[in-house]
């Protein structure tokens, strides 16, 4: 039996924070006691921070990694697809494999217990396995033309039988509105949501937007330019589009778990139209990833007052230069000031092991779950994060 103590205990089964408080774990990492320390003061071990529980990290491709640091910043939506496409494959894949699985490796040291993951290949499939994070794996599908939609979904549903063989959790998932074909949109999301999970990069850039809405901007340039079919002109919003694909799958209301990623563009519209037809909505924020592309942010003070459930990723090592979960909660906390950090914990750990389904175990600080035990340092003198706060994985 092991015991920690610090200034801060986030259990996130309650309101606020246990202050002088201890956790009991087993050799296993599961929670036997939690409560406040009757002498903080006699404790072995009192640390000056939060022990926190471990994170999900709600949205990653990290096969994507060895990417870091190749990429120009804010380029847009369009001079991101750009730089993606020269880049890709620009490495040998023992090459890409290390680079998975040193960054796996960091994850977890730094506490992310879950880890809902985008993968196009099977890169990244036998660290997984190896890997004690729980992984869910969304295998996202692409293709702009109408008439190659079943062979993409023949693709990818052999791609998911290889996820299979390796023991993973995984199922098909549309990536976005602008680079498929309105065919391929209904039939990856039918095949992803038989999984009960659901993944998509939703109104991630007004470029996005300009596009569905009226036929125009960079990111329409783009693909006319490269001769591809693009997406219906709607006058809506891409959100609005992708409700009205998905009810193509299977009239609403949906019982599955919906991670709509992004959402930078979202507005209370497009909450009310997710609300009606969505019972399980998630949105996954990724501020880094946000303001490397394009340099703009979720409406997060609309998203906190929706009633969806906001989780954070930290996107790829394309659109950041981290995978770090504390630095995407400073990041959100040093624009907007209001948030506190048992308010973003909970995103961060309880909603990413909610969308899961994993909340039984994952999450939160409570006696007999094995969330993983994690300490947040260099807190100010008011417990909030400073440019300086990171994270390690005691348990």
């Amino acid at each position: 039996m092991a015991r920690l103590a610090a200034e801060y205990i986030y259990t996130l089964d309650r309101s606020e924070p246990i202050r002088g408080g201890f956790v009991e774990y087993d050799q296993k990492g599961f929670v036997t006691a939690v409560g406040e320390c009757a002498d903080p003061s006699e404790e072995e071990i009192y640390l000056e921070g939060a022990l926190v529980p471990g994170f999900v990290n709600s949205h990653c491709h990290v096969e994507l990694s060895y990417m870091k640091g190749l990429f120009r910043k804010g380029t847009g939506m369009a001079g991101f697809i750009d730089q993606i496409n020269a880049l890709r494959d620009t490495k040998p894949l023992d090459e890409k494999i290390g680079d998975i699985r040193y960054w796996m490796d960091v994850m977890w040291e730094r506490g992310v217990s879950a880890m809902a993951d985008i993968s196009n290949c099977d890169d990244s499939f036998a660290v997984k396995r190896e890997s004690p994070m729980y992984t869910r794996t969304f295998l996202e599908v692409f293709g702009t033309e109408p008439g190659d939609c079943d062979a993409v979904i023949g693709n990818v549903l052999k791609l998911k039988r290889k996820a299979d063989s390796f023991g993973l959790d995984a199922a098909p998932t549309p990536h976005a509105c602008y680079t498929m074909s309105p065919e391929l949109v209904t039939a990856a999301s039918a095949e992803g949501l038989k999984s009960g999970f659901l993944s998509f990069h939703s109104e991630e850039t007004a470029e996005e937007e300009e596009m569905l809405k009226y036929g125009r901007g960079a990111m329409w340039d783009n693909r006319k330019a490269a001769g591809m079919s693009v997406p219906p002109v709607t006058g809506k919003s891409s959100l609005l589009y992708f409700i009205d694909r998905l009810q193509k799958a299977h009239p609403a209301p949906f019982d599955e778990h919906i991670l709509l990623v992004h959402e930078v563009c979202m507005d209370q519209e497009g909450i009310d139209a997710v609300k009606k037809v969505m019972r399980h909505p998630y949105v996954a924020l990724c501020p880094c990833s946000n303001l490397f592309i394009h340099n703009e942010l979720p409406p997060v003070e609309l998203l906190r007052s929706s009633g969806l459930k906001l989780t954070v990723g930290t996107d790829s090592l394309s659109s950041n230069d981290d995978l770090d979960m504390v630095r995407e909660l400073y990041c959100l906390q040093s624009h907007f000031e209001d948030l506190g950090l048992g308010e973003m914990l909970s995103w961060a750990c309880l909603n990413g092991a909610s969308f899961l389904g994993k909340e039984k175990v994952l999450g939160s600080i409570e006696v007999g779950k094995r969330p993983g035990i994690v300490f947040i340092d260099n807190l100010d003198a008011e417990g909030r994060l400073t440019a300086g706060s990171s994270s390690y994985r005691l348990a």
